[in-house]
């Protein structure tokens, strides 16, 4: 497999994270302080729109696995075809309706075709890491190029809409020391203008949603050009679909796929918990108002810059040793809720943009393993793969989504109350609880989990000579 096609391929993921990174680090404080909806109803927006993308993918896995082979591919067509209504949902996910009353049904109903379109689009791109090569080594290193691509493009998204947003979250009213002042006026000064007034935090999304719609583009197009899709390498002619339903009872008793999707789907929630608080933490609990665009992009350049050293890390020393690396953040976590302090807040930055590295790279890598082990064990049957990653990407999207609904529940329960400088105790307790306990104890149980996985580097060899044979 050429560098040219692994870079392609790699590119071609960078949109969907650009346009989801966007979305996680800010759309939860876009809901709350610029369209000025209710937290409980943000957590209804932030729960079901995951939760529709999660059962698409299911979905999305029955009819991909049904689809014929054609001249582009059976998986390429369905990445082609979903893109386009992709970036029309995103653009209007950030547009601010000159109405109040349906805003949180305008925004619900985007939200849920963004997260199923993009699962639309998630689930053939990333099966389509099976077809790319017969040998490991080859897709371990696509799937590394994939990973540093889409950990840049997560930086991209942030970065770009961190930049282009922060003015909308500066108010010089909330520059004020509360030390001196503390009156009842100061906590209730609004921090935002009301968004029926001027048009200018509007027009600032908007911006910011067009250009990574743009990216959206140039990233098919690159894909389209410089990747061929290979039939399945190791099927025979005679060999038949596995049916949608048997496959995925049988994936469900496959023991290594329970444990891996176990472990991560507790691991990637307590990621999507840091991601989805952050800004509001900074913000609101740490003192760090005028500081986090610098801090995500600080997170997610460790994270870009660090892929490459966990790819060399887990070839030498194994992908269940590597998993240890997700646990540095949580003491580091933790101390900058305990002592909130800019300096701190960097260095804190800058690692758990190392863990959240291994968290993103380690699945995706170790789940094509699980797929050797499957087809070893079922070795006349083909089109199981989009199962896999199908049902996988379901599992960590509804945890997800359930942690962002509860974690936005939590908020509206301790009495947030959007667009002001300065919350209640109650809230600043809630938003530290969800930065620092909640994420470390989610890591811990997903770590203990792993340490069952049975899929070991020497059962990997013995795989891969049994297929070859196979092949």
């Amino acid at each position: 497999l050429s560098m040219c096609s692994k870079l392609c391929y790699a590119i071609g993921g960078a949109p969907n994270q650009v346009a989801g990174s966007a979305a996680s680090f800010f759309l939860q404080i876009y809901l709350l302080d610029i369209a000025h909806i209710t937290p409980f109803h943000a957590s209804l927006v932030l729960f079901i729109g995951k939760a529709s993308g999660a059962v698409t993918d299911p979905v999305a896995g029955f009819f991909i696995s049904k689809s014929r082979w054609t001249k582009i591919g059976r998986l390429m067509p369905w990445v082609l075809a979903c893109t386009p209504f992709t970036i029309v949902s995103y653009f209007f996910m950030w547009y601010l309706p000159p109405f109040v009353s349906g805003r949180v049904a305008w925004y619900l109903t985007f939200h849920c075709l963004f997260q199923a379109l993009t699962t639309l689009f998630q689930v053939p791109y990333s099966a389509l890491t099976m077809f790319l090569s017969t040998d490991q080594k080859d897709r371990d290193s696509a799937t590394a190029y994939r990973m540093t691509m889409e950990v840049l493009g997560t930086l991209i998204g942030a970065a770009l809409q961190g930049q282009i947003v922060a003015s909308a979250h500066i108010s010089p009213h909330c520059t004020v020391n509360p030390s001196v002042n503390t009156t009842d006026s100061w906590h209730n000064t609004a921090s935002i203008p009301d968004p029926s007034g001027p048009l200018s935090h509007q027009v600032i999304y908007m911006i910011a949603a067009g250009a990574i719609a743009g990216v959206y583009l140039l990233g098919i197009v690159v894909l389209f050009l410089g990747v061929k899709e290979r039939d399945d390498p190791y099927a025979l002619n005679s060999d038949r679909a596995i049916p949608f339903c048997k496959g995925l009872a049988l994936t469900m008793k496959h023991g290594p796929y329970v444990k891996l999707t176990a472990s991560f789907l507790l691991i990637s929630t307590a990621v999507q918990l840091e991601q989805g608080n952050f800004v509001l933490f900074c913000t609101h609990a740490a003192g760090l108002r005028n500081h986090f665009q610098y801090l995500v992009v600080t997170i997610l350049v460790s994270a870009a810059v660090s892929v490459p050293f966990w790819q060399k890390f887990l070839q030498r020393f194994g992908k269940k040793c590597a998993a240890c690396g997700i646990s540095w953040m949580i003491p580091f976590a933790v101390m900058l809720v305990t002592i909130p302090n800019l300096v701190l807040a960097y260095f804190v930055a800058f690692i758990s943009g190392l863990s959240i590295a291994a968290s993103l790279l380690l699945p995706w890598s170790m789940l094509p393993d699980v797929v050797d082990n499957f087809r070893l064990q079922n070795p006349h049957g083909k089109g199981h793969e989009t199962i896999f990653y199908s049902s996988y990407v379901f599992f960590t999207k509804m945890s997800a989504g359930i942690g962002l609904g509860i974690s936005a529940a939590g908020l509206e329960f301790t009495g947030y109350k959007p667009g002001i400088c300065r919350q209640s105790d109650d809230v600043i307790l809630t938003l530290k609880l969800l930065i620092g306990a909640v994420p470390a104890i989610l890591i811990l149980l997903g770590l203990f989990i792993l340490l069952f996985y049975p899929i070991t580097e020497e059962s990997r060899k013995e795989t891969k000579l049994a297929l070859e044979e196979l092949r």
